[in-house]
């Protein structure tokens, strides 16, 4: 872990200890059931699974970062300029990245564990992709091209994650003119929906834009407008064990792949097709499910 990271991490620390003991407060306060033991304890868990991870893994994708970097065809002058670029185009490749994770089964797999939580509350936001680490880096190869350190971009990420942390909660309802281009706590309740108007909406990190732009946005609706969100899968897990939280999609996926009489491009679908989808229709996608909700709407 490099200097700036220590500090990040010697900053955010008393950070995050302070709006969850505030959230504890005015929760019991309002007297809203939005922590368990269970979950909370869950939630650290999957980040402390990902955190190893990921310190193990990151000399070999820094490495990768470095001999990409020895291949810039950028060089920054502009140091403002330099850190304004890289906040935008890390966090539009952390748009794809995500948007592949709720869109493809393989990547919804490793995803599907931080969207397990039935709570909305800040600790939901340490709720860790366990695996994620292992492949996220992909992503982000454009940037060392584009002339951005390894070790910025390892920065830049964890700084927009603090963002990312602090939109995980109930309690604070809009936020004005940032709503129009940041990803607010408002934007991510709509995320972490299993309503079929919600599914796979919101995908970006620390700004709105990307969705605005590629047509994965929806705003938060009022009750009077539609149903009250509900939070967690359209599919809860059955038994939420330490192992099945981790490893229930992927024992779905050997399930479904090895079932008699399939072709093998329905294996493959089975495999990077979008999360529900079956070969028989025995199961819904989020778009079916959605275009179901609008067509019982219009009756």
């Amino acid at each position: 872990m490099h200097l700036k990271e220590q500090w990040l991490l010697l900053i955010s620390t008393p950070f995050y200890l302070l709006i969850i003991g505030i959230e504890i407060l005015l929760s019991h306060y309002k007297h809203k059931k939005i922590y368990t033991f269970t979950d909370t304890v869950t939630n650290i868990y999957l980040m402390l699974l990902n955190s190893g991870i990921d310190l193990l893994f990151r000399l070999i994708y820094l490495n990768v970062f470095k001999f990409c970097f020895a291949y810039k065809i950028m060089n920054w002058q502009n140091a403002l300029l330099y850190w304004i670029c890289l906040i935008l185009a890390e966090d539009f490749l952390y748009y794809w990245l995500h948007r592949f994770d709720h869109e493809i089964r393989f990547f919804w797999a490793t995803h599907v564990t931080h969207h397990s939580s039935q709570k909305m509350n800040f600790t939901v936001g340490f709720r860790s992709s366990v695996f994620q680490p292992l492949y996220r880096f992909i992503y982000f190869l454009p940037l060392p091209f584009l002339g951005f350190k390894p070790l910025d971009i390892v920065f830049i990420y964890s700084v927009t994650q603090i963002w990312g942390i602090f939109v995980h909660t109930e309690l604070i309802k809009k936020m004005n003119w940032l709503e129009y281009f940041l990803v607010t706590p408002s934007h991510h309740r709509v995320h972490h929906g299993s309503n079929p108007k919600y599914l796979d909406k919101n995908m970006g990190m620390f700004l709105i834009i990307w969705d605005k732009m590629f047509g994965t946005f929806q705003k938060e609706l009022g009750e009077e407008e539609y149903q009250p969100i509900q939070y967690g899968l359209t599919k809860n897990i059955e038994n939420p064990n330490a192992v099945n939280i981790v490893f229930h999609e992927w024992n779905a996926i050997v399930k479904d792949i090895l079932q008699p009489n399939l072709s093998f491009k329905q294996k493959i679908k089975y495999l990077f097709g979008p999360p529900g989808w079956s070969h028989n229709g025995s199961r819904k996608t989020s778009e079916k499910m959605r275009e179901e909700e609008n067509a019982n709407l219009l009756k």
